[in-house]
């Protein structure tokens, strides 16, 4: 009997995990429509012609407007999401000591440096492989052999779109720079 009154204070005094991440997908969705407004307002500064001769505010006011417009979708989400509080958070990824995690962000930047130095250096092929591989490697939920497959069919795409297709000015493999 002494454990229900503990119980009913601690759910009390912090917040529910659904409503930590309503207000973290409504701030995230707002940020997101106020920096695309902010882009397109930016690009109409400049001339965009029409879409079979862009000008130089194209590509700014319609990356602004789709960012504004997925910022809408994300908040329209968000207050429509009705979850039950005690509903296990989804992957897992929540930690009970509240200290951030920094797993993620540190492979996502070091993802990208990788690929800085492999791209210059090595060819789009082990930049291409590194940057995927490390980030992937930020999701706790993958395992070493999903980063692995990950990088290696990214690496396909990346060959076939970009070298291939497109025919991009980055070789496949170089030595040195």
């Amino acid at each position: 009997m002494s454990s229900a009154p503990a119980s009913s204070s601690s759910t009390t005094s912090t917040p529910t995990p659904t409503s930590r991440q309503f207000k973290k997908d409504y701030y995230g969705g707002t940020l997101m429509v106020l920096i695309g407004l902010a882009a397109v307002y930016a690009g109409l500064q400049y001339h965009t012609g029409t879409m079979r001769q862009m000008g130089p505010g194209f590509f700014p006011v319609s990356v602004g407007a789709l960012l504004a417009f997925v910022g809408v979708l994300i908040v329209m989400s968000a207050r429509n999401d009705k979850t039950p509080a005690d509903a296990p958070q989804a992957g897992g990824h929540g930690h009970a000591s509240g200290a951030p995690d920094l797993r993620g962000t540190v492979c996502i930047v070091l993802g990208t440096l990788a690929f800085l130095l492999l791209g210059k250096y090595g060819g789009m092929i082990p930049a291409t492989f590194a940057i995927v591989f490390i980030s992937a490697l930020g999701d706790r939920s993958n395992s070493i052999k999903q980063a692995l497959a990950l990088a290696v069919a990214m690496c396909v795409v990346a060959a076939v779109v970009f070298w291939w297709a497109l025919q991009l000015q980055l070789p496949l493999f170089t030595w040195g720079g």
